[in-house]
C-alpha cells in the first residue's frame, strides 16, 4: 500500500457518521419527497440538512454500442432545463428486475434494439449532498432490433455517435448531463484499454 493509499485509510477510518436527532417529511409530491435531517456531528456541532429522496428501487444508465466505435444517444425533453438534451438511455429498475434486465427493457423502448452482452460497468451518484440516488451504468453490445412500447410521451430520436467525437460533443449546448459525459469516458477509457491488452502493449 503506496503512502498516499495510507494516508487516505487513516483519514477515513477515523471518520465518525453524525447522529441523525430527528428525521422529518417536510414536502412530498407524485415521484419525490424532500426529508429534513437534524445533525449532530461528532465535534459536537448540530446543523439541518434536507435531501431529496425518490424511488428506492435503482435507475439504469446504458452506454449501448451498435459497434466498437459508436454509442447510441437519445434525445428527450428535460422539463429541468425547458429543453431537449442529447443524453444516454436510461431509467428506473422496475419491481421483481435486476439491473441487466432493467438496462435491457430500457434500451429496447427507448431505442429500439435489445443487447445478447450487458455487463456492468460503473456506478455514480448525482449532487450526494442533497440526493439518495445511484444510478448504475450498464454498457450494452452485440445489440439486435428489438421495440418494446415504453412510457415516453413521444417518440425519442435516436442518434449514433463516435465515442471519439467526446470533446466535440461537450462544446455542444444540448450536451451537459454529468452522468452521461462520465459513463462515457469511463466507457472509452475502458474499451481502449481492452484493445491496447488485445494488441500486447500491455
Amino acid at each position: 500500500m503506496s503512502s498516499s493509499d495510507t494516508s487516505f485509510h487513516n483519514a477515513t477510518t477515523h471518520l465518525q457518521k453524525p447522529q441523525i436527532l430527528t428525521r422529518e417529511s417536510v414536502a412530498k409530491s407524485r415521484l419525490f419527497q424532500v426529508e429534513s435531517l437534524d445533525l449532530r456531528f461528532s465535534n459536537g456541532e448540530e446543523r439541518t440538512f434536507e435531501r431529496l429522496t425518490g424511488s428506492d428501487r435503482g435507475a439504469v444508465m446504458i452506454v449501448a454500442m451498435p459497434d466498437p466505435e459508436h454509442v447510441l444517444l437519445i434525445r428527450e425533453y428535460a422539463a429541468g432545463f425547458e429543453d431537449y438534451v442529447l443524453t444516454l438511455p436510461k431509467g428506473l429498475v422496475d419491481p421483481g428486475e435486476d439491473v441487466v434486465t432493467a438496462a435491457n427493457r430500457e434500451l429496447m423502448e427507448e431505442c429500439g434494439f435489445g443487447a445478447h452482452r450487458i455487463e456492468p460497468l460503473v456506478e455514480l451518484s448525482l449532487a450526494p449532498n442533497y440526493m439518495r440516488h445511484r444510478m448504475q451504468v450498464l454498457m450494452a453490445t452485440d445489440l439486435y432490433p428489438k421495440r418494446l412500447p415504453g412510457d415516453e410521451p413521444e417518440p425519442l430520436i435516436v442518434e449514433t455517435h463516435s465515442l471519439e467525437e467526446l470533446p466535440m460533443l461537450l462544446m455542444r449546448e444540448d450536451f451537459h448531463e454529468a452522468r452521461a459525459i462520465a459513463a462515457l469516458y469511463i466507457a472509452r477509457d475502458k474499451l481502449r484499454t481492452e484493445r491496447e491488452k488485445e494488441s500486447g502493449f500491455i
